[in-house]
C-alpha cells in the first residue's frame, strides 16, 4: 500500500486525496488553513460554479485558454458529465444556469466541501488542518515525503495542490511554484486572469456600480481583434469589470506588446447604424423642444448620455430640433463604439485565477505526475493551465486531481 501525501486541500487537493484513498491508499491531507476548500466557499458568489453542463467534450477544450491539449487525458478519463454525476452519487443535489454553470441546489458552496469532506472521512484519509508544508523532501530522483517546521513525514508519492496566486487571503501565497522549482521545473510567471481591467479615462469611475446587459464588448491590440463577445459588463471606481471583462482579461498576458489595448463598447449591437440612426431620428422627433442631453433617456442610461455625448463631439445642450444629420451620425457611431483605453489589470487578490505555474511540458498528462522527480504529482491551479468563466476552471481542478490520485495510489 502507497502512503500518498497530498499538499493543499482545495478542489483539487480534495479530489487527489479522495481518489488515492479510494484505490487503496492510505492518504494524509495536509492545509495550512484552519478548514478545508477555502477558496471554494467563495467561488460563484459563494454558491461554487461547481462545473459546467456543456454537452460536448470538445466544449471543454475550448473553454481552455491555456495549454488545452495537455487536458485531453484528464478530461476523457474525467469530464464534466461524470463531475455532475460523482457529485448525484455522493449526495449533492446540483441545478443547472444560465451559461450551463452547474451549482448545488442548496446554493451553498458548504455543500461542495461537506460533500468532500464526508467522503475524506469515508476513505480514512488523515486531514491535518492548521498545517503548512514547508518543504518536498526528494531523495535519489524521488519524492520521500515532507517537512512541516521540524516535523518530516514520510511517504512514497507526494501530491502539490496548492493553487496559485489568486485570493491570497484562502491561503494561495504560491507554495506550489517554491516547490516545482525546488524539484527543478519550469514555472511560467503567474499572472492575475479573469480579473477586472483599469482604464485610463476618468468617467469609467464616475459610472461606478453602471451594469450593461446585452452589449458586445472588443479588445483590440492596434488593428488585432484580441477579444469580442456578447453579454454583460460593468463599470468600477478603477475601470471595468463583469464576465465579458473577466474572460477578456484571459487574453491580455498572452500579448506580446502588452497594454495599452483599445476597447469598445457596442451599447446597441441589435441595430446597424442605420436603424440606430432611424431610431434617434424618432426619439429627436418626439423631444423637439429640449437639449440633446435631454432627448436620449429612452436609448442610453442617465450616466452614459454625457459620454456619449462627448465622444461624438456634440454640445449637450445644443437644442434638438438643431442637430444635423452628420450629429446624429456621429451619436450613432459612439453608441456603436464607445471607446476606452486599457491600462492593465487589476491584482491577485482580485483575479478569480491565476494564469501560468508549472510548465505542463514537464508532466505527464496522464498521471499529472513530475516527468524530473518521481513519485512526485501536481494538479490544478499550481498548473500552466487555465480556462474562462463558467465553472470550467474547477473543472480542471476535478480532473487532474482525481487523475492525480490515482495515479499515485496505483504507481
Amino acid at each position: 500500500m502507497n502512503k500518498v501525501i497530498v499538499i493543499g486541500g482545495g478542489a483539487a487537493g480534495m479530489f487527489a486525496a479522495a481518489a488515492a484513498a479510494g484505490a487503496g491508499a492510505q492518504v494524509q491531507l495536509w492545509e495550512k488553513n484552519e478548514k478545508l476548500g477555502k477558496k471554494i466557499y467563495i467561488t460563484g458568489k459563494g454558491r461554487c460554479n461547481l462545473t459546467n453542463a456543456c454537452q460536448d467534450v470538445q466544449d471543454l477544450f475550448d473553454a481552455v485558454v491555456t495549454n488545452p491539449r495537455f487536458l485531453y487525458s484528464a478530461f476523457y478519463a474525467f469530464d464534466n458529465q461524470a463531475m455532475m454525476q460523482f457529485a448525484r452519487d455522493n449526495g449533492l443535489r446540483i441545478k443547472v444556469e444560465r451559461g450551463q454553470r452547474v451549482f448545488p441546489e442548496s446554493d451553498k458552496a458548504s455543500s461542495v466541501t461537506k460533500m468532500f469532506s464526508d467522503i475524506l472521512k469515508k476513505e480514512h484519509v488523515q486531514v491535518r488542518l492548521n498545517s503548512p508544508v514547508d518543504q518536498v523532501l526528494i531523495e535519489d530522483g524521488a519524492a520521500a515525503g515532507i517537512r512541516s517546521g521540524p516535523r518530516i513525514e514520510r511517504a512514497d508519492r507526494v501530491i502539490v495542490c496548492t493553487g496559485g496566486l489568486s485570493y491570497p487571503s484562502t491561503g494561495s501565497t504560491g507554495d506550489g511554484y517554491r516547490f516545482a522549482a525546488a524539484a527543478g521545473h519550469k514555472v511560467t510567471e503567474p499572472q492575475p486572469s479573469l480579473v477586472p481591467l483599469t482604464v485610463e479615462e476618468d468617467w469609467c469611475a464616475s459610472l461606478s456600480g453602471l451594469s450593461l446587459k446585452n452589449v458586445v464588448f472588443t479588445l483590440r491590440q492596434g488593428k488585432k481583434t484580441v477579444y469580442s463577445d456578447f453579454g454583460e459588463m460593468m463599470f468600477a471606481h478603477f475601470g471595468i469589470t463583469g464576465p465579458l471583462v473577466l474572460t477578456a482579461s484571459t487574453r491580455v498576458h498572452k500579448l506580446k506588446n502588452g497594454f495599452p489595448l483599445q476597447a469598445e463598447i457596442d451599447l446597441k449591437p441589435a441595430l446597424d447604424e442605420k436603424k440606430l440612426d432611424e431610431r434617434i431620428l424618432r426619439d429627436f422627433s418626439e423631444n423637439q423642444g429640449r437639449q440633446l442631453h435631454n432627448a436620449l433617456g429612452r436609448l442610453l442610461p442617465s450616466g452614459l448620455i454625457p459620454v456619449v455625448i462627448a465622444q461624438a463631439g456634440a454640445d449637450p445642450y445644443l437644442p434638438v430640433r438643431s442637430v444635423t444629420k452628420a450629429m446624429r451620425r456621429s451619436l450613432a457611431a459612439a453608441m456603436k463604439g464607445l471607446r476606452m483605453t486599457v491600462t492593465g489589470t487589476r491584482g491577485f487578490s482580485e483575479a478569480i485565477i491565476t494564469q501560468g505555474g508549472v510548465n505542463v511540458k514537464e508532466i505527464a498528462p496522464g498521471s499529472m505526475e513530475s516527468r524530473l522527480v518521481r513519485g512526485l504529482y501536481f494538479a490544478g491551479e499550481v498548473l500552466d493551465v487555465d480556462a474562462v468563466t463558467g465553472g470550467f476552471n474547477l473543472q480542471i481542478a476535478w480532473s487532474t486531481g482525481r487523475a492525480a490520485g490515482l495515479a499515485a495510489a496505483e504507481g
